[in-house]
């Protein structure tokens, strides 16, 4: 690709929207967010149990039911899932973390609706996909009305 002049002001016109976007408030509550769940010691703790009870979830969801300790490692993940998802800075940054995302979904679909109407923009969010021409990519075949090129 040959840079033009044309493609350079495009550059720079999307490195100051990323310069928008992490100089933003939801951005920067993000960082807060991500700053306190580090130094949240219980949740820290809480996290590494998960990592490890997760790594032996995975070794015995290669074998199921079949598995000698299937039973007993499905409700230790369960149970630590539960108890990671009620600490209060895991909530505080998951909450940011999708406060993110909608936003760059948000700046995806408006982007995308700039360039034509009928661009896929896959956001994940039913809100943003029924501004789209095609719910986002369905990969129905055009069973929800989109055109199959």
């Amino acid at each position: 690709m040959f840079a033009t002049l044309e493609s350079m002001l495009i550059l720079d016109e999307a490195e100051e929207l990323a310069n928008y976007v992490l100089q933003s408030e939801i951005a920067d509550a993000y960082r807060k967010s991500l700053y306190n769940l580090k130094q949240d010691e219980i949740a820290q703790q809480i996290i590494a149990k998960f990592i490890k009870t997760k790594d032996l979830y995975e070794d015995v969801q290669r074998f199921g039911k079949y598995h000698p300790d299937y039973r007993t490692i499905t409700a230790d993940m369960r149970q630590i899932k539960r108890e990671l998802d009620l600490q209060d800075s895991v909530v505080a940054f998951k909450k940011a973390e999708n406060d993110v995302q909608s936003l760059l979904d948000e700046i995806s679909v408006i982007l995308g609706q700039a360039v034509s109407k009928n661009i896929k923009v896959p956001t994940g969010n039913p809100f943003f996909d029924s501004l789209s021409s095609c719910g986002g990519g369905c990969g129905s075949g055009g069973g929800c009305g989109c055109k199959v090129s």
